[in-house]
């Protein structure tokens, strides 16, 4: 059985990744700080649902920790890395940019030094579309990225570019997979699909920055994770869009929140973030051709299994504070 370690394990994303591994008969080691940018209550669940699987290893270390990482190289020998430990959140970022930098830089680092020294030949770095801020839509991986417009994003781009000389140099069989926003059951409280299914349910104003207007190409966690997990095949180096090739308005989301909820919303206008992108929109074509991946769920599909958990959870959901 292959062993893959998976940073960011118990987070939105790295669960999903690891489940899907999993599944594939993978032995997977996680690895997970449990930090509190968001209530670790829905880290914890997301956890104990991969340790019912025995072929599921979980750490408590933080990736920004070097010594900590080395025993678990060592002691656990995987054959491959995909790195989902980041700190996420365009606006928080701008409140506090160096631990931006620590974790999604520094941090990543330690995982490619470690793949180096232990011999670990495959590495999936998860990237973002907020990279493409001002570039012409849909966006292709060839597009230059010079110009982040968040500590997040040029954060990411620091990352992508470490993995890089990592590759030139020592010959790191290296994909990073720039996610197109992410959705789903138990998705992450601080991005605008789960905060609207709760804020609908509950009857309380729903916070929109700007008109409602803005697009994004939501993408559902299962889907993202299947090209994560295919993305750990031999490229070389490669740029991999993971994105649903389809954008929606804000307004749209909306719509389809309170059809499956049977609520209306109420909202509250705020103006525009300034590190706020206008429109995300993928080009797949690369994912299609390398990893013959595309997304299998439907925008209003994913919406109304994310509801649909949502209600089943709710004893859960209805707790965490946003």
């Amino acid at each position: 059985m292959k062993k893959t370690l998976v940073t960011g394990a118990a987070g939105f994303v790295g669960s999903k990744v690891s489940e899907n591994l999993l599944d594939k008969g993978h032995n997977v080691v996680g690895i997970d700080n449990m930090n509190d940018y968001y209530d670790p209550a829905l880290k914890r669940w997301r956890l104990e649902r991969l340790e019912k699987n025995a072929n599921f290893t979980f750490y408590r270390i933080d990736i920004e920790n070097f010594d900590a990482l080395r025993v678990v190289f060592e002691r656990e020998g995987p054959e491959s890395v995909i790195n989902e430990a980041a700190r996420a959140g365009v606006r928080y970022s701008m409140e506090n940019p160096f631990i931006y930098m620590t974790t999604n830089a520094n941090g990543g680092l330690n995982l490619l030094e470690l793949c180096r020294r232990c011999g670990v030949k495959k590495f999936v770095q998860a990237s973002t579309s907020s990279l493409y801020a001002g570039q012409t839509m849909p966006f292709k991986e060839d597009l230059p990225v010079n110009t982040p417009i968040s500590p997040y994003a040029a954060s990411k781009k620091a990352g992508e570019a470490m993995a890089y000389t990592y590759h030139y140099l020592y010959g790191i069989d290296v994909s990073i997979v720039r996610y197109f926003t992410v959705y789903g059951p138990a998705g992450r409280p601080d991005m605008s699909v789960f905060r609207f299914v709760k804020w609908i349910k509950e009857g309380v104003p729903i916070e929109i920055f700007g008109d409602g207007t803005q697009k994004r190409d939501f993408t559902f966690v299962d889907d993202i994770a299947e090209g994560t997990v295919r993305a750990l095949k031999p490229v070389g180096f490669e740029v991999i869009n993971l994105g649903n090739n389809t954008p929606h308005e804000l307004n749209v989301l909306i719509e389809l929140i309170e059809k499956e909820t049977g609520r209306q919303s109420r909202r509250r206008i705020r103006e525009p973030n300034k590190a706020d992108m206008e429109a995300t929109w993928a080009n797949i074509d690369k994912a299609k051709k390398l990893l013959n991946w595309q997304p299998q769920v439907s925008f209003a599909e994913g919406i109304r299994r994310t509801v649909e958990w949502t209600d089943s959870h709710w004893d859960r959901v209805g707790k965490i504070h946003l």
